[in-house]
């Protein structure tokens, strides 16, 4: 944290919970009587709750998206470079609303939460949840906040799938909608990497069926493996080359399975930082969420048939290295919606960054990101007149 709190920064936040009594019906079959979802916000709802934006975060994300909890804080939020006064998403022109959504394990129900029918907590008994039941949470957190359009939703990654499939979903209630470095649905080879990363976890012996909190445990060694391997696809080969190349820790080889190579170092790092603040059943759950999503199986596999009902305008962004969701898969999305005759704006960015260029604020990005909702807002001002 640094010691005064930059002129662009949204600054200390809380963190509140909206407690919600109304079963929510899940894809899976099963209902959830009752949860509660863990939210911040930033900027001011105007009078007539018109000016709202909801960030949509991506696997690992979570409510934390901007500013500070406390001095003490040795970093901002998750996107912070993209969300505050002044900035791309502009907290002088809009009320922003990012949450953790259900399943998490950041302060929303999920697998860490008590059942309230057994008093335990869920662990592996927690039911799946997909996008669509996001979605649908989400919607009723809006209706808590007394919002019933959104100037814009936005999200990278599988955030960016919760925004398309807000589209067709409550195609009314959002008047813009920004897609990051996402996809219509996950490719083969990006279900099999899940997959890999689900087992790494299975196989763990410190896992038990899910249920390693009663029994004391923490599947460390399997939820760090299914990171590193994460990790490897988020980055681009460039980028990875430029930061470590063959550094070593050696001035030789040392003939053994111990850290040789810089990069083997960081994995193991990233792997390790990560099983202590996120849980090893939510990072299963969040998987199943990206391989379920595929809104065209409504429809045949029509995706420009689904599409046709949304009511918005499109953002689209994708980044020159991101191999795990490539441009093409962004153009997808793109084709589909100049088929159905929507409006739609789309940006190429060249990035080294890979699939995490979406949180770095990369010049170029921000400016594409920032035109687009200067653009929302201007129409904002021109609607409250």
């Amino acid at each position: 944290m640094p010691d005064v709190i930059p002129a662009d920064s949204v600054g200390i936040v809380t963190p509140q919970i909206a407690q919600f009594d109304t079963p929510l019906a899940l894809s899976c079959g099963q209902t959830l009587s009752s949860y509660q979802l863990i939210y911040e916000t930033y900027g001011t709802l105007n009078k007539e709750a018109s000016n709202a934006i909801l960030i949509c975060h991506a696997l690992s994300g979570d409510h934390h998206a901007a500013g500070y909890h406390a001095m003490t804080d040795t970093k901002p939020g998750w996107w912070d470079t993209a969300i505050g006064p002044g900035k791309a998403i502009d907290t002088n022109q809009f009320y922003v609303v990012a949450l953790n959504n259900l399943g998490g394990c950041c302060g929303s129900t999920g697998p860490t939460s008590i059942n309230p029918a057994t008093g335990q907590r869920w662990e592996a008994s927690f039911p799946i949840v997909t996008v669509e039941d996001w979605v649908e949470s989400q919607a009723r957190l809006a209706d808590l906040l007394g919002i019933q359009t959104f100037a814009a939703i936005v999200g990278g990654s599988l955030g960016g799938m919760q925004v398309l499939e807000w589209s067709v979903r409550f195609p009314s209630r959002l008047k813009s909608a920004v897609i990051v470095a996402s996809a219509p649905k996950l490719s083969t080879q990006n279900i099999a990497f899940n997959e890999v990363a689900r087992q790494s976890i299975r196989r763990d012996p410190d896992f038990f069926d899910g249920n390693y909190i009663e029994n004391n445990s923490v599947p460390t060694n399997g939820l760090g493996l299914a990171r590193m391997l994460g990790h490897i696809t988020y980055l681009s080969d460039d980028a990875m080359g430029a930061k470590f190349g063959r550094q070593m820790r050696h001035d030789s080889y040392q003939y053994n399975y111990g850290i040789e190579f810089e990069v083997e170092s960081y994995l193991r790092y990233q792997g390790e930082a990560f099983t202590k603040r996120f849980d090893a059943n939510t990072y299963m759950l969040m998987t199943k969420a990206l391989d379920y999503f595929d809104p065209a199986s409504q429809t045949g596999g029509d995706l420009s048939a689904v599409l046709s009902r949304a009511q918005c305008e499109f953002l689209l962004v994708s980044f020159t290295t991101d191999w795990r969701f490539s441009p093409e898969r962004s153009e997808e999305i793109v084709n589909a919606l100049v088929k159905a005759g929507k409006q739609v704006s789309y940006a190429k960015i060249e990035a080294a960054e890979g699939h995490d260029a979406f949180l770095f604020p990369i010049p170029r990005y921000m400016s594409v990101l920032n035109t687009f909702l200067t653009r929302v807002a201007n129409r904002l001002t021109t609607e409250v007149k």
